[in-house]
């Protein structure tokens, strides 16, 4: 079974994203949670180690170099989670929203080794995180960090992380009432073309995803923003520059 991209991008407009019981399950199912999980961008916490561990750039970031690996990394089994809610039909659908520029992922490297990262969608100023995984302490973090800083950037106005959890607790992620959630997705996704059909597919997630990730990805190209090189041209990226810019908004 494929999930229809422009389905799935109309769900999320709506609140809604879809899960599985199981990884080897083949069926899903439509999530529209009572309570939802935000990190507001100006709220994120940065601990003074996650910010010594990323002033010392002790891992290397990406963004869209790996999508497919990390999807699947989010989706094997670990000692704290045997199983997982990715199943087939799932990691399809992302693959092929990623093939048409709606997915991104951050990934996060010690040396040549994927150690960690996340993956989720981007419509319009929203992302919607879907997973996000750990092989080396800290490593999941550090992705969410340079998510943070590189959204702030890139213009984006909410981060969706679906359920609340200790880790992003400890992060400054906040639970809302599904009424305030919806308002904040409305202003987010005000301006995606939904209702013009499978057109929008063409598109990709827009200016704010481009300026966001396409720096990581080698995509960008010099500009002649205020901003410090590390956040606007092609190539590294510095992790000093992503603490300082946490380290001023939080």
């Amino acid at each position: 079974m494929m999930i229809d991209p422009l389905l799935l991008l109309q769900a999320y407009a709506l609140g809604v994203f879809p899960m599985s019981d199981d990884r080897h399950a083949e069926d899903i199912y439509w999530v529209e949670p009572k309570k939802r999980a935000i990190l507001p961008l100006d709220g994120f916490h940065l601990s003074h180690s996650l910010a010594k561990t990323l002033r010392r750039d002790r891992f290397r970031v990406t963004a869209n170099r790996a999508f497919p690996a990390i999807v699947t990394l989010c989706a094997e089994a670990a000692a704290d989670r045997p199983s997982t809610w990715i199943n087939g039909p799932i990691e399809q659908g992302y693959r092929h929203l990623h093939e048409l520029r709606f997915a991104h992922s951050v990934e996060v490297w010690e040396g040549e080794e994927l150690v960690g990262g996340l993956y989720g969608v981007a419509l319009g100023r929203a992302f919607f995180g879907e997973s996000m995984v750990s092989r080396r302490t800290d490593a999941s973090k550090v992705a969410l960090a340079w998510l943070v800083a590189r959204m702030r950037f890139g213009g984006f106005t909410l981060l969706d992380c679906q359920f609340m959890t200790d880790h992003l607790h400890s992060l400054g992620a906040a639970e809302i009432s599904q009424q305030n959630y919806l308002q904040l997705l409305g202003d987010a996704v005000a301006d995606v073309p939904l209702g013009e059909g499978r057109s929008v597919l063409s598109a990709g997630s827009g200016a704010a995803a481009e300026l966001a990730f396409d720096p990581l990805s080698g995509l960008a190209e010099e500009t002649d923003s205020p901003l410090a090189p590390a956040f606007t041209v092609s190539g590294p990226v510095s992790g000093h520059a992503i603490a300082q810019l946490l380290t001023q908004t939080s």
